[in-house]
């Protein structure tokens, strides 16, 4: 039962991290963009779904707590300072993103937008970084330092999610402009994958001196992690040969990103399983009651189809490239 919860608390990160991820990118990249036309047709691809992706955000934090509680009563306490920071930044988004999208233009309100997203961002990689950290517990409650979490190896975290979400957002831009815009966004994205790449590379190798070094001792694991990295690989270099403006499929940058992301996170947790919080906690340690399990898997097995199908319905109501009405404004969806 432990595994199959760890799962689906993997599933809601995963899902958060794609989604929200593409629109946590866009509000960074608006901060780089001097048209405000073109700056506002940005906040707009993010107006249409943002808050069914944050959805997921709440899944996540409810599905830790629930089924882990010793986990997430380890964890929270030491992440207090980037996880305060992320909630305030993601308040100030939503406000800002429904205010500049309802009553344009509102230069002040996308420059909000850009900056809680660029917070956001980084207070994200501040607190996934704390899963690398060791976390002192006495008689089952965490007893260590709330500012613990800020390190070298957080930062260089941060900058890493933050470029990984910044190329999701110039992949998801693509996507959905035309002209210029989507030139544009070609570049720059290629740029982010690439540093983002880089970065990503750098996080993986530096993890092994922090408290939770990959243990890939076991040939079964070490063939999982080198086969995972390799799907990210090509996700990334699929990315970063369709984000060429000459390029024709506007989906293929996205889903290589995706893949990309997915495959990385997998690997770490391979990597990683069945410790869920450093050094030795493990998931059979941290996992609730029986029945308590039972109940919460009810529980939320009747709210993820919904959530799912939110999703689903978002993004296909908004498919395609807007097309422009005859007086310049942004038409329906093609």
């Amino acid at each position: 039962m432990s595994t199959i919860w760890f799962l689906l608390v993997l599933l809601c990160l995963v899902m958060y991290v794609v989604l929200d991820g593409y629109d946590l990118g866009i509000g960074v990249a608006t901060l780089v963009e001097r048209d405000s036309s073109r700056r506002h047709e940005m906040l707009e691809h993010v107006a249409q779904a943002w808050d069914g992706n944050e959805t997921w955000l709440v899944l996540l934090g409810v599905s830790l707590w629930a089924g882990f509680p010793v986990a997430f009563g380890t964890i929270l306490p030491h992440a207090y300072l980037p996880l305060i920071v992320m909630l305030f930044a993601l308040i100030v988004r939503g406000i800002s993103v429904e205010m500049a999208s309802q009553a344009p233009p509102a230069p002040r309100w996308e420059r909000a937008f850009g900056i809680a997203s660029l917070v956001a961002s980084l207070a994200q990689g501040v607190a996934l970084a704390t899963l690398t950290d060791k976390l002192t517990v006495t008689d089952g409650a965490f007893s260590g330092s709330p500012f613990g979490a800020i390190s070298w190896f957080s930062a260089l975290v941060a900058a890493t999610i933050t470029c990984g979400y910044v190329a999701l957002g110039f992949a998801y831009t693509k996507a959905k402009a035309t002209g210029e815009p989507r030139m544009k966004a070609g570049r720059r994205g290629t740029v982010s994958a690439v540093v983002a790449s880089l970065l990503g590379g750098a996080c993986l190798t530096a993890v092994n001196a922090t408290a939770a070094p990959l243990n890939l001792h076991s040939p079964a694991r070490a063939i999982a992690f080198a086969g995972l990295l390799l799907f990210a690989v090509a996700g990334v270099l699929t990315a970063v040969v369709t984000l060429r403006p000459t390029a024709r499929n506007d989906a293929l940058p996205l889903a290589g990103l995706v893949t990309a992301a997915v495959a990385v996170l997998i690997a770490v947790v391979v990597a990683r399983y069945p410790v869920l919080v450093p050094p030795t906690l493990t998931l059979g340690q941290a996992v609730a009651p029986g029945t308590t399990m039972v109940f919460l898997a009810v529980g939320i097995g009747l709210n993820m189809p919904l959530v799912l199908f939110y999703n689903w319905y978002a993004h296909h109501a908004f498919r395609g490239k807007p097309h422009s009405t005859p007086d310049g404004g942004d038409g329906a969806m093609a």
